[in-house]
């Protein structure tokens, strides 16, 4: 290899991306009785979904093992030599075999086949060739194949690497809203992390509640409502009728607007002064959605009532912070 000096990084990452763009434009012609028949053999599956592949192939193969997993279709990633050593012992005639080869001819995943026939596992091939042995021995076959690769020697998988990765999603998905995949479900394979938190962590995890609940009744003065937004540390208080049910609220920004106006702070009712319509949250909503809704009326607080119209507390905005939603 000569070092030669490249004067146009960009002219060649430009022709890579379109070239890739193109290959995966092309899939689009080749959805049909193919593809529905790998869908309708991996919703059928009782057991797991394995993918297996070579080289370049095998790394396309984990991720479409992990999208399968992580959206409601249970996969796991099995080497082609490694099962012909032992780990062929992992499979199961319950199992459905997707077998990734730009050629179809890679010999560690051919070498599997008559085992997987006489187990019985239905196999689907992602492979470049219509006419290999791997193609032809599939149950379903989806053809990945790209008229040349991005790299300029078309010897280094790059575009068909690209086309069955998309190829991979496009099950994934497919299946995904087959079976009614929800966010509730995809919480649980993704627990860990930012993700995690936005679709596990509910306002009732993180509300304010009990006696740190600001909260005064309609005819408190201003000045003693004053006190209690200082006392609670919101930048706000809950007012509540005489039946101890939420009627409005009492923010700093409201007190800024009342500034403006000549009152007697010691006399003049926080009912006559507190903003009504107030936005609120239940105890159940998803903590992330509580921020949606703070973000979209440019607020930082929402009381939290439950089904009855009870006050529970207060989410504020930096609660959603220290928890790491906002």
């Amino acid at each position: 290899m000569t070092d030669k000096p490249s004067s146009n990084f960009s002219s060649s990452a430009m022709r890579t991306i379109t070239m890739e763009a193109e290959a995966v434009s092309a899939l689009t012609g080749r959805i049909g009785a193919d593809f529905e028949r790998a869908c309708q053999l991996l919703l059928a599956c009782r057991g797991r979904v394995i993918v297996t592949g070579m080289g370049k192939s095998g790394h396309i193969g984990c991720k479409i093992a992990a999208t399968l997993a992580s959206t409601g279709t249970p996969a796991f990633f099995v080497h082609p030599g490694e099962a012909s050593h032992g780990d062929m012992g992992m499979i199961t005639r319950e199992d459905a075999i997707i077998a990734l080869s730009n050629s179809g001819e890679v010999a560690e995943v051919v070498t599997l086949l008559p085992l997987l026939k006489r187990l019985g596992s239905p196999v689907i091939a992602l492979t470049g060739n219509p006419h290999s042995t791997l193609a032809l021995a599939a149950d379903a076959h989806l053809n990945t194949g790209v008229e040349t690769e991005a790299c300029p020697l078309d010897l280094a998988p790059t575009s068909s690497t690209t086309t069955a990765l998309v190829m991979g999603d496009a099950l994934a998905i497919a299946l995904l809203e087959q079976r009614g995949f929800t966010a509730e479900d995809f919480a649980f394979s993704h627990p860990g992390g930012t993700l995690g938190k936005k679709l596990l962590l509910k306002v009732q995890d993180v509300m304010q509640t009990g006696d740190s609940v600001p909260s005064v009744d309609a005819a408190t003065p201003l000045s003693q409502a004053l006190l209690e937004i200082s006392n609670k540390g919101l930048g706000m208080t809950t007012v509540t009728n005489a039946d101890g049910r939420l009627a409005g609220i009492f923010t700093d920004g409201d007190l800024r607007r009342t500034l403006d106006q000549q009152i007697d702070i010691n006399n003049t009712p926080i009912a006559s002064l507190m903003s009504t319509g107030t936005k609120t949250a239940n105890p159940q909503m998803l903590a992330a959605e509580a921020l949606r809704i703070m973000e979209e009326h440019e607020i930082t607080s929402l009381v939290v009532l439950d089904d009855s119209g009870e006050t529970r507390g207060i989410i504020h905005l930096m609660h959603l912070l220290h928890a790491g939603i906002a």
